[in-house]
C-alpha cells in the first residue's frame, strides 16, 4: 500500500512527464461612411503596390481593389493541423473553390503561462497567414479574445481562472481587460503588417465571437474596438458574428463604431430573411449578405452518435446564398484535430449537464480530419462553388496515403501506484484543509490527485462530492501497509451524475488513505457556465461529516516516453488469461516502419479499451474513450511518425482490452460505445 512518501514520489513521476507537446432597437446608431482599409505603404508580400490595394464595403457589396468581390471562404484553424500539413489542407480548400480562409486565434496556446509567449510550431500564426497569401487566399482573422471554437475555455488561458478575486470573463471587468490589453498588445502588432492595405492577406478582423448569445456588456465590446484600432489603425474593417435573430444581434453588435455585423444561422434556414434583418444592424449600403459560419456539419460530444449531415442538402443550402450573390464562410472547411488536452465542452440547463467534445474535430466537413476529399460533400459543395464563382477550379491533390500497420502488442510498464518506489526525489504537495481547484495549485490540464485520511471504519461508509469537475476515480488503502500494493478501487463520481460511493469496510490497524484522482475532461467553451474551474470544488463528506486535511499532487501527462527513456521501469508481467485490474496504468507498444516511403497517416484503434490518453513518439494525440463512444480511433498524422522504431505510450484509467493490443488501421471509426450520459 502507498505511504505518504510514496505519494510524493508519484508526483515526481508525473512532473517528469510535463512538457508542452508539440471556438431591441431596430435602428441602432451606425456610421454611413464606407468600411475600408487603404494605406500607401510598400508591400512586403506582394508585387502589387500597397497604395493600389483596397478592401471596402459599399453598395451592400464587398469591393477588392475597386472591383466587386464575393467571399467564398472556409474555416481552417492552424492550431488543429500540424504545420507540415498546412499547405496540403489549404490546397484542398483552394481546389474546393474557396478564396478566403477564416481562422480563430487561441489565446491559451499563445500565452500558456502569464507572460510566456509562444508563436512557433503549430502556433506560428504569421507563417500560416503568409502561406495562405502565397496560395492566393484572403484571410478573415477571428482575433477573440474569446473564440468558442469547441476549444478549451473558449480560447482563454486557464490561468485566468486562478486569479483572485475571480475575474468576470467576457466583460468590462477592469482586471480581465488588463490581461486582454496585454494579450492584444502582443498579438495585434504582429498581424498589422499582414493587413491587406499593408500588402498582406487580412481583409477583416473579428471582435469577440457571438457575444449576443452570451451577454449585453456594450462597454466591453466598445473597449475591444478601441484596442483593435489602436494597434491596427482606423481603416481596418472590424466585424462581429452573431446568430441571425433580433435578440442576439441587439446584444452582440456594436452600434456607432462602424463595425460590420455578420450573421450565422442553421444550415436549413432560409438565409434571405436573416440577411434582411442583418441590414438593420449595418449602416445603409454597408450590409453585404454574409454568413460568417455556414455549417457544413456539426460537433459531437462523447456519448453521442457521430454528427453527420447530408451532402446534397448542405450544397443546396449554400446555393441559396450564392445564387443571389451572397457570401458565405464554410464552418468548417476542414476541422482537424483537438490534439492534447484542448478539446472543449458544452453544458445544458445547468453546469452539471456537462458534455465533453471528442478529440476528433472532423465536424463532418468536406475536407476530412486526415485531409481526404474523395467524399460526396466535398464534391457537392465544389459543384455549387464552381457554378457561382465564375473561375475554373484546380483539381484537388489526391488523398494522402494511409497505412494500416496492424496489431501492436502493448505491455504494462507501470501501474499508477506501483511506480512509486521507482522514484527517488520526493516532491512537496500542496496542502490545504479544504480541497483546492486545479488552477489554484497551478495545474491547468490533465489530472490532480487528492489525498486525505479516513478514520478506521467498522462498517462501510458513504462518500459524497457535491461538485467535481469533471470525473473522479476513488481509491483507498491502509496507511500501515508497507508492502507496496496498489490501493483498492472504490468507484467513479462524475460531474454529470453527481452520485455518491459506498466505501466498503477496510480492515486496517490505523487510518485509511483516501486517493481521489480527478480528470479535467475539457473546459466549457460556450454559454453562461464558461467560468469552469476543474477539480474538487466542494466539500468531500463521509457519512455526512466534512473531510479535512488534503494534499494535492499535480499530474500532467505530456512526453510520457521521456520518463521511460530516463527512468526505465520493469515491464509488469501479465498473463493473457489473468484478470486485468481496473486501475490506472501505463502501457507501451512499439512498431517499426522499415522505409521512409512507408511513413503514412494512420489511426490507432482503441476498441476494447476504456478511457485514457495516448502519446506517439512523445506527441499527445489526445483522449480516447471507446467504452463511451462514438470515437474508436485517434488520428496519427505521418509527421509524428518516423522510419525505424515508433513508440506508443498509453495511460489507461481503468483496464486495457483483454488482448493487450492496439490496432493501427487505415480508416477512422466512430462506431464505438453504446452508453449515454446518465443524468
Amino acid at each position: 500500500m502507498a505511504s505518504t512518501r510514496d505519494v510524493e514520489l508519484l508526483l515526481l513521476l508525473f512532473l517528469l512527464l510535463t512538457a508542452a507537446a508539440p471556438v431591441f432597437s431596430s435602428s441602432p446608431e451606425l456610421s454611413s461612411s464606407p468600411l475600408s482599409f487603404h494605406r500607401s505603404h510598400g508591400s512586403p508580400f506582394s508585387g502589387q503596390a500597397a497604395n493600389d490595394r483596397r478592401f471596402q464595403i459599399s453598395d451592400d457589396m464587398f469591393w477588392k481593389d475597386d472591383r466587386p468581390f464575393r467571399i467564398i471562404g472556409g474555416d481552417v484553424h492552424y492550431f488543429r493541423v500540424l504545420p507540415q500539413y498546412w499547405r496540403d489542407r489549404l490546397l484542398r480548400a483552394k481546389a474546393l473553390g474557396l478564396n478566403t480562409i477564416q481562422t480563430y486565434v487561441p489565446w491559451n496556446l499563445h500565452e500558456p503561462e502569464p507572460n510566456k509567449w509562444v508563436f512557433e510550431g503549430i502556433v506560428d500564426i504569421e507563417a500560416y497567414l503568409k502561406l495562405a497569401q502565397e496560395l492566393g487566399f484572403l484571410v478573415m482573422l477571428r482575433a477573440g479574445p474569446y473564440i468558442c471554437a469547441e476549444w478549451d475555455l473558449g480560447g482563454f488561458p486557464a490561468w485566468l481562472l486562478a486569479i483572485e478575486p475571480p475575474l468576470k470573463l467576457r466583460s468590462s471587468d477592469t482586471t480581465f481587460l488588463h490581461y486582454v490589453e496585454r494579450w492584444w498588445a502582443i498579438l495585434l502588432p504582429k498581424i498589422a503588417p499582414l493587413l491587406y492595405q499593408n500588402g498582406g492577406p487580412i481583409i477583416m478582423v473579428q471582435v469577440e465571437n457571438e457575444f449576443g448569445s452570451y451577454g449585453d456588456d456594450k462597454a466591453y465590446l466598445h473597449h475591444l474596438v478601441t484596442l483593435a484600432r489602436k494597434h491596427l489603425g482606423h481603416d481596418i474593417i472590424l466585424y462581429t458574428t452573431d446568430g441571425g435573430s433580433r435578440e442576439t444581434l441587439d446584444k452582440g453588435t456594436i452600434p456607432g463604431e462602424g463595425v460590420f455585423s455578420a450573421v450565422d444561422f442553421s444550415t436549413g434556414e432560409d438565409p434571405w430573411p436573416i440577411f434582411e434583418l442583418q441590414k438593420e444592424y449595418n449602416a445603409p449600403g454597408q450590409s453585404p449578405p454574409l454568413s460568417a459560419e455556414f455549417y457544413t456539419g456539426w460537433l459531437t460530444h462523447w456519448g453521442e452518435q457521430i454528427a453527420e449531415t447530408d451532402a446534397n442538402r448542405t450544397a443546396a443550402a449554400l446555393e441559396k446564398i450564392l445564387s443571389r450573390n451572397g457570401s458565405a464562410v464554410l464552418y468548417m472547411a476542414h476541422g482537424g484535430t483537438n490534439f492534447g488536452f484542448y478539446s472543449g465542452a458544452n453544458t445544458g440547463q445547468n453546469e452539471s449537464d456537462y458534455k465533453a467534445d471528442l478529440t476528433s474535430y472532423d465536424y463532418d466537413a468536406p475536407i476530412k480530419e486526415s485531409g481526404d476529399v474523395d467524399n460526396l460533400k466535398y464534391k457537392a459543395l465544389r459543384r455549387v462553388i464552381q457554378e457561382y464563382s465564375g473561375v475554373a477550379l484546380s483539381l484537388p491533390p489526391p488523398d494522402n496515403g494511409k497505412k494500416g500497420y496492424g496489431l501492436v502488442t502493448v505491455h504494462k510498464i507501470a501501474s499508477f501506484f506501483e511506480v512509486l518506489d521507482d522514484m527517488n526525489n520526493p516532491m512537496t504537495a500542496v496542502e490545504s484543509e479544504q480541497p483546492l481547484a486545479m488552477e489554484s495549485v497551478g495545474q491547468m490540464f490533465g489530472f490532480l490527485l487528492y489525498v486525505s485520511e479516513l478514520p478506521i471504519m467498522g462498517t462501510s461508509s458513504i462518500l459524497k462530492i457535491q461538485k467535481v469537475h469533471d470525473r473522479a476515480q476513488v481509491f483507498v488503502s491502509c496507511m500501515s501497509d508497507k508492502n507496496g500494493g496498489s490501493p483498492t478501487h472504490v468507484g467513479v463520481i462524475e460531474r454529470w451524475s453527481n452520485g455518491e460511493l459506498e466505501i466498503p469496510k477496510v480492515s486496517c490497524s490505523s487510518n485509511i488513505s483516501l486517493f481521489i484522482l480527478v480528470e479535467n475532461m475539457g473546459r466549457v467553451n460556450y454559454g453562461k457556465y464558461i467560468f469552469d474551474r476543474k477539480g474538487i470544488l466542494s466539500d468531500v463528506t463521509v457519512d455526512g461529516a466534512v473531510l479535512l486535511g488534503w494534499k494535492m499532487y499535480p499530474i500532467s501527462l505530456d512526453i510520457c516516453s521521456k520518463l521511460f527513456n530516463v527512468n526505465p521501469i520493469k515491464q509488469v508481467s501479465i498473463s493473457r488469461t489473468e484478470k486485468i485490474s481496473a486501475e490506472p496504468g501505463f502501457y507501451e507498444g512499439r512498431f517499426d516502419i522499415y522505409s521512409i516511403e512507408q511513413v503514412k497517416d494512420t489511426f490507432i484503434s482503441f476498441r476494447g479499451w476504456n478511457k485514457g490518453i495516448a502519446f506517439v513518439n512523445n506527441f499527445n494525440i489526445g483522449r480516447f474513450w471507446p467504452s463511451f463512444g462514438p470515437q474508436c480511433t485517434l488520428y496519427v498524422p505521418a509527421p509524428i511518425l518516423r522510419q525505424g522504431e515508433n513508440v506508443v505510450v498509453i495511460l489507461e484509467l481503468h483496464a486495457p482490452n483483454s488482448g493487450l493490443t492496439i490496432n493501427l488501421v487505415k480508416k477512422p471509426d466512430f462506431t464505438c460505445g453504446s452508453k449515454q450520459y446518465q443524468k
